[in-house]
């Protein structure tokens, strides 16, 4: 017999694991690089952020952006290679890959004309959209499919205070809607969908003391994801049993606070940018479902700990001007999971992570460019025992990671 908490446990962690990790600003699947320069980079491009896209990275160096207007369009390819895992589940052998999955993210950012003082700014982007399938029996009861698209759209301003001082910040519209299943043969079936649109803001400042170096803090805010829609499947376990039910329900994830501490500093045709960021991620301490069927409340929702860490991420990221031309760019990150031992399951089997890339901007006339980047997300080997491992995992995840690619147009006006 199926116990009731155990599903809801894992059922809890993988819509969880789905919202958390791909809009988040920590590890997981998170997907930060929003344009060309932010992925050749490895994201270690706030202080040095010069181009339409310091809207969404660095409003607060708006300001300094050369250009009397500038817009970037783009397109980001995200391939996600199979994760094997070896081992068991409660004791059974449970041997497994889960499917590789592909994705498209178009973006766009805008900058304007100066106003005086001002400059005002619009990020449209993708920073979460991804799927995890699995089709073994074992991985099935727990996370046969999951997905989640969020669209994020940031207008923002900046204030240049003295010509070696600015603020910036914005508003963050997300709309974000997923899907989740589960199931096991003669025991019950889920399948949940749900969508929500909430708001926050992100803050920026940087300052030059002198005129080739530049210090930037960024802060972007918790939001608290309410997500509302239906759940449908049957109960055939326990009592009362349900063949089919069809309920309202919905469930409350924060999303949560990240503060980064960026400096670059040009060496003639080069610059180099350091970036740490810290996630706060300690907001996420336990999940919540609700049904709207008492039934099937009882059966799928009850109050589960997560007690998630705190995260750190160190990036550094060069840029080399060739020539009038060419400029080419190259990163690096180590990225910390958030996920403790305890609470990791087959939804986000997420580990430690080396991430390395590269890209370059052609461009085309005084006004015109084009890029291309690539990047490579390395994910550690991770072996989970059991206990403490609350889902029965006892065994070892290998590859899984992500590459994406990047093209991009931009414009001066």
């Amino acid at each position: 017999m199926i116990e009731p908490k155990l599903f809801s446990r894992t059922l809890a962690a993988l819509t969880a694991g789905t919202i958390c990790a791909v809009t988040a600003e920590a590890s997981a699947y998170k997907i930060p690089e929003q344009s060309t320069r932010s992925m050749a980079l490895c994201a270690a491009y706030v202080a040095g952020a010069d181009s339409a896209d310091a809207s969404y990275f660095n409003p607060a160096n708006m300001s300094w952006v050369e250009g009397n207007a500038l817009l970037e369009a783009g397109l980001t390819y995200i391939h996600l290679p199979k994760v094997e895992y070896r081992g068991t589940v409660a004791g059974v052998p449970a041997d497994a890959d889960s499917k590789t999955e592909n994705f498209l993210l178009p973006y766009f950012h805008y900058v304007s004309p100066r106003i005086e003082k001002w400059r005002f700014g619009l990020s449209l982007v993708e920073p979460g959209g991804l799927s995890k399938k699995w089709y073994s029996d074992a991985q099935k009861m727990k996370a046969e499919e999951f997905s989640l698209r969020v669209i994020e759209i940031n207008p923002t301003v900046s204030y240049e205070v003295t010509p070696g001082f600015s603020i910036g910040g914005g508003l963050r519209g997300i709309y974000s809607d997923g899907k989740v299943k589960a199931y096991l043969a003669d025991a019950y079936a889920e399948n949940m969908t749900g969508d929500t649109i909430e708001y926050g803001y992100n803050l920026a400042l940087s300052f030059k003391p002198q005129p080739e170096t530049t210090l930037s803090v960024t802060y972007r805010s918790k939001v608290d994801l309410d997500l509302e829609g239906s759940s449908t499947g049957f109960i055939a376990v326990g009592s009362p049993q349900l063949t089919y039910y069809d309920t309202a329900g919905g469930v409350s994830v924060p999303l949560p606070a990240s503060l980064v501490l960026a400096a670059a500093h040009n060496f003639g045709d080069t610059r180099v940018e350091l970036l740490y960021e810290r996630t706060y991620w300690s907001a996420y301490e336990k999940l919540d479902f609700y049904f709207d069927d008492g039934t099937v409340d009882a059966f799928f929702g009850s109050p589960i700990d997560k007690n998630w860490s705190d995260t750190n991420t160190f990036r550094i990221g060069v840029t080399h001007r060739l020539d009038e031309k060419w400029t080419v760019m190259a990163g690096y990150s180590y990225d910390e999971t958030p996920i403790p031992e305890a609470t990791l399951g087959f939804e986000l089997p997420d580990s430690d992570a080396h991430i390395f890339s590269a890209g370059a901007i052609m461009q085309i006339d005084r006004d015109f460019e084009a890029g291309f980047s690539i990047l490579y997300d390395h994910k550690n080997e991770r072996t989970v025992y059991s206990p403490p491992n609350e889902n029965g995992i006892n065994g070892t995840f290998k590859k899984g990671g992500a590459i994406l690619t990047n093209i991009s147009l931009g414009y001066r006006f």
